[in-house]
């Protein structure tokens, strides 16, 4: 084929779409184990159900068919007056781990604390996940004395309360669901993480985390 020849073709060849190439997706960041056990916490901090969290766990002995294996956990809670063995870790991790294999049918220490198994699908599970983030979001929401007085008052007086309508109580900071949302970083009021934020989410006090001197 002559030079003149392939001139033609390429003169027939369509036209390329302008405007830019679309940039190729990055690899996702592997997620690191600080990055995850600060989730975990964060979610902690926010189950009103969970009492108390030690880090690391006392030293558990687990039977695992003939052998007795004594491992530490990342973490002991006590939830609703249970206590568990939780390990926080990767999924690249979680192949190595010497309790994953029992663990997926449940397993007890020798003591009877239950064992569980914390992983970026479980601890990044949604609704709960976004909803953690978002009332995390108002933790340096400040909050007047007088609208935490009145928050809390209209729940001691009502038990539980939409958000929407607890929120309505609040007069001086400028956001009124943030405002309540921040009581619930501080362990004052209580919200279903379970769930996401929505006008009728359920707001009710927590138990204060140490004693009330007046025992109002």
């Amino acid at each position: 084929m002559s030079a003149q020849a392939i001139l033609d073709l390429s003169d027939r060849r369509p036209a390329r779409r302008g405007g830019a190439r679309r940039a190729a997706k990055r690899p996702a960041t592997p997620l690191t184990r600080n990055a995850l056990i600060a989730d975990f916490l964060a979610l902690c901090e926010l189950d009103a159900d969970v009492e108390s969290l030690r880090a690391p766990a006392d030293p558990a002995t687990f039977t695992i068919g003939d052998e007795a294996v004594e491992h530490v956990a990342d973490f002991e809670i006590v939830r609703d007056g249970s206590a568990y063995l939780i390990d926080v870790v990767t999924d690249d991790d979680l192949l190595a781990h010497p309790l994953r294999t029992a663990s997926i049918h449940s397993i007890t220490a020798a003591d009877g604390r239950a064992f569980l198994i914390e992983t970026a699908a479980s601890i990044r599970a949604e609704p709960r996940f976004t909803t953690m983030r978002l009332i995390m979001a108002c933790k340096r929401t400040p909050v007047t004395a007088g609208d935490r007085v009145r928050i809390l008052h209209q729940l001691d007086e009502l038990g539980t309360m939409r958000l929407v309508d607890c929120a309505s109580a609040v007069m001086n900071t400028q956001d009124g669901v943030a405002a309540v949302l921040a009581l619930a970083c501080e362990g004052l009021v209580a919200v279903d993480i379970s769930r996401p934020i929505l006008p009728e989410t359920q707001v009710r006090r927590r138990r204060l985390p140490f004693a009330d001197p007046f025992a109002f």
